[in-house]
């Protein structure tokens, strides 16, 4: 049966089903920006009494949030009937929250609230559900030819005086567990879904994007230092890439999970992987100044 929900309830509900596990930190910065964390914390909590949602402690890093929020089989069925989510979201249970792939979600997602942080300021739209996690790509027929996992796709609305721009974005998260040719090869492999095509010849990618997404890197798990040198590598171990220099049209842009958080997405904290001389922000050259 359908539970009968408030629109808020209902769009909390589906952004813990979209985004997996959010801290309450998150949780407020998507939905309650201008609120106190108490009061966030009041607008979860009935949520896990009703059986909608749940959380556990967070015994990650010393000073972190101390819970973690994530929806329940009920809670995303909620959402679901509500018309809020395309489908039925993989639903995570407490220990799989808890788990080793935890960071590296939280850190998608701190990435991702940066963009609509961003967009709450400047008057675009990038709300609660504009990124989807884990989004399955195919490299072409057959089971020998591979599926590319993008860690997020964003899409982002800017609005400007004369036009509506939608602008999307492949976002791979690395916390620096990778090492540095393991990283390059999956960046690099969005050249191959570039090239991917139907047995028609048609490239894959237009089934799901009107233009080929740009690839946003964003660098984390290190001190700044360290992955500033995380950065240079990459770039230069890249421009020796095959799958890379193949696809001249595939733009990767990659900057610190620092530095993004601190100026935003608009700054230019990024490095072109095809320019890396002067950083730049995250738009086409063409929009930079836009």
């Amino acid at each position: 049966m359908s539970l009968a929900l408030p629109l808020a309830t209902s769009e909390l509900l589906a952004s813990l089903a979209q985004h997996r596990v959010l801290s309450t930190p998150q949780v407020r910065s998507i939905h309650f920006p201008d609120r106190s964390p108490r009061w966030t914390r009041m607008s979860l909590a009935p949520l896990a009494k009703a059986g909608l949602a749940a959380y556990v402690p967070n015994v990650g890093v010393a000073g972190a949030p101390r819970r973690l929020w994530f929806v329940t089989e009920r809670g995303a069925r909620a959402a679901l009937d509500a018309g809020l989510l395309e489908q039925m979201p993989r639903v995570l249970d407490a220990e799989a929250v808890a788990g080793a792939l935890q960071a590296h979600t939280l850190a998608v997602n701190d990435a991702a609230i940066c963009f609509l942080q961003s967009a709450r300021e400047r008057g675009d739209e990038c709300g609660p559900l504009a990124w989807r996690h884990e989004v399955v790509h195919r490299l072409g027929y057959g089971r020998r030819a591979g599926s590319l996992f993008a860690d997020a796709v964003l899409t982002y609305v800017r609005l400007t005086d004369s036009e509506v721009v939608v602008e999307q974005r492949f976002l791979e998260l690395d916390r620096a567990t990778l090492s540095v040719d393991r990283l390059v090869a999956e960046l690099a492999r969005y050249g191959r879904l570039l090239r991917a095509t139907e047995k028609q010849g048609q490239p894959l990618w237009r089934s799901h994007y009107p233009d080929f997404p740009q690839v946003i890197c964003v660098l984390a798990g290190a001190k700044g230092a360290a992955l500033r040198r995380r950065l240079d590598t990459v770039v230069a171990i890249l421009g020796n890439d095959p799958d890379f220099l193949g696809s001249p049209d595939l733009s990767i842009r990659i900057c610190l999970a620092e530095d993004l958080a601190a100026r935003g997405p608009f700054a230019p904290i990024f490095t072109d992987a095809r320019k890396p001389g002067e950083p730049v922000n995250w738009l086409p050259v063409e929009d930079e100044g836009r």
